[in-house]
């Protein structure tokens, strides 16, 4: 595919339009509905509340072990904790950092001192300070005292370890018993030997009991594992023999790991420069100062590490091997972005309108996954490669697509945190489309979509239509028609066979300084 077949098969129908011109056909939309907006996506509200959210998100699980990009991911989620439903913050252990117990002879690997405030705990101190600022801009951010009520100490002591219950681990087992409805993401930053150590206590809890069969199916159902990788051996060796049909989706994203800037398109590096980051992140409040970033002094755990040179300045790799560090990843400049890993298991289930969590090969913020051959409840996005800006596949383009975005709203939201007054900061756009968002057609039918889309700080709003090829699994392109200002069709393709889909993305941008996007995705299913 030509770089021109991809621009036209992204950017069909653009229109700028007046925020205030479009409050009437937004109420002329339907009912509320999963797919029709509401008064509150309508207008600027004294206190803001979150845009054009199209369902409840899942409940979710953070596991997580004290690596800096751990700390790094927890204070941006924590500026999204008003669009994600969080039950549980727990800490665990890994293959790079746990505990120990000098009882057991396990010696500690690269853990904190024991009276250090530990990332979790940190991140809620920083949030609390900025919380009141926060409420100005949307009424759904939790309470500091919330969050801290959710924070738990899970299996930390040994890598992989899954020897006894203890209190996030318990946390977790009552959260996949309780009969609240819907999936429940559990999130493993670190190891996911907390959350093997939850599924095994329910297994020795109730197998061979006349439950047993019940509360297995449960469970499976509502458990989604999503993990950076393998950072110990639960999964394979506990969780999926034992719950061979729980969906794991892989989210090794690199575009938010240490090897970001290898992701990040030439005109994105500056993101990951320190100009940027100082006057976005570093500089903006105590989140904002709380962030790690290259050569800020600090470190992970006291005493010298080989593997964390990231506090440091002013050396050469070569400097640093001197000293007696393993260079894993080339250093950078001060104040240069580090790595924000685990971000991509959370911003999955951002309310942006990609509907990212929905499925696990639809994509967004937190990339797109593909099914493991090898087995039919696993998805990995290691090797899913989307058409980049030059025709061509680019691996973990599925997330990069949308660095930018993320971080122009991750600026957007740190500039809430220090701002008391809602109409001295910018916020996102709402872009909703008029009937279901899922829809069904068969072969030759045209199909026509009206999209709509409002600011709340009455902005004029772009609106543009494109089709996100790769999410569907109709393989070819659609010819979209432009009838008039957010308004598109297309016909389906002659070719497309039953079960096949068609994905077709309403983008509203701002175009303010940070450019603030909304999407909302449209799934076409074919009969």
């Amino acid at each position: 595919m030509t770089s021109e077949n991809s621009s036209r098969r992204r950017t069909v129908a653009t229109a700028v339009v007046s925020a205030a011109c479009l409050a009437i056909p937004l109420l002329a939309a339907g009912p509320a509905s999963a797919s029709a907006p509401t008064a509150r996506a309508l207008n600027a509200p004294a206190v803001a509340e979150k845009p054009g959210a199209s369902a409840d998100p899942p409940r979710t699980v953070i596991t997580t072990d004290p690596e800096l990009d751990d700390l790094n991911s927890l204070l941006r989620m924590l500026l999204y904790s008003n669009e994600i439903d969080i039950a549980g913050l727990v800490y665990s252990a890994s293959q790079h950092h746990y505990e120990g117990d000098p009882e057991k002879g396990i010696e500690p690997h690269r853990w904190p001192e024991p009276d250090a405030r530990f990332h979790i705990d940190d991140a809620v101190d920083q949030y609390e300070e900025v919380y009141p600022n926060l409420v100005v801009h949307d009424a759904d951010y939790p309470a500091p005292e919330e969050l801290r009520e959710l924070i738990r100490w899970g299996n930390v002591t040994d890598v992989g370890d899954t020897s006894e219950d203890t209190a996030g681990s318990d946390h977790i087992k009552q959260i996949l018993l309780d009969d609240e409805p819907g999936q429940v993401f559990l999130q493993a930053w670190g190891g996911a030997n907390t959350i093997a150590r939850a599924l095994k206590s329910i297994q020795e809890e109730y197998e061979g009991t006349a439950d047993w069969e019940r509360i297995h199916d449960k469970v499976s159902q509502k458990a989604v594992l999503t993990s950076w990788g393998q950072q110990d051996t639960t999964f394979v060796d506990e969780i999926r023999p034992n719950w061979p049909e729980l969906e794991h989706r892989e989210v090794s994203t690199s575009i938010w790991g240490y090897s970001a800037r290898s992701s990040a398109l030439p005109e994105w590096q500056q993101y990951l420069e320190p100009e940027w980051t100082k006057a976005n992140v570093s500089d903006v409040g105590p989140i904002g100062d709380a962030y790690r970033v290259w050569g800020d002094g600090k470190q992970m755990a006291a005493g010298f590490d080989d593997e964390d040179y990231f506090g440091l300045s002013g050396y050469t790799a070569d400097e640093l091997r001197e000293m007696g560090y393993l260079v894993w990843t080339p250093p950078q400049p001060p104040g240069a972005w580090i790595s924000e890993g685990d971000s991509s298991n959370w911003a999955l289930l951002l309310q942006n309108g990609l509907r990212n969590y929905e499925d696990p090969s639809w994509g967004g913020w937190g990339g797109r996954q593909e099914l493991n051959p090898e087995d039919p409840h696993q998805w990995r996005n290691r090797g899913v490669a989307d058409i980049g800006p030059d025709g061509a596949p680019r691996d973990d383009y599925a997330a990069g697509r949308w660095f930018e975005d993320f971080q122009h709203d991750f600026a957007a939201r740190l500039q809430w945190s220090v701002t008391p007054e809602f109409d001295q900061a910018d916020h996102p756009p709402v872009a909703r489309v008029a009937g279901p968002l899922d829809r069904g057609a068969v072969p030759g039918q045209r199909v026509a979509l009206n999209g709509f889309a409002s600011d709340p700080d009455g902005d004029d709003v772009a609106r543009t239509w494109w089709q996100y090829v790769e999410a569907g699994t109709y393989e070819g392109e659609v010819e979209l028609e432009e009838a008039d200002a957010g308004r598109i069709s297309f016909t389906v393709p002659e070719d497309a066979e039953s079960g096949e889909t068609i994905h077709l993305i309403l983008e509203a941008s701002d175009g303010g300084e940070l450019d603030l996007k909304h999407w909302q995705r449209v799934v076409i299913t074919v009969r």
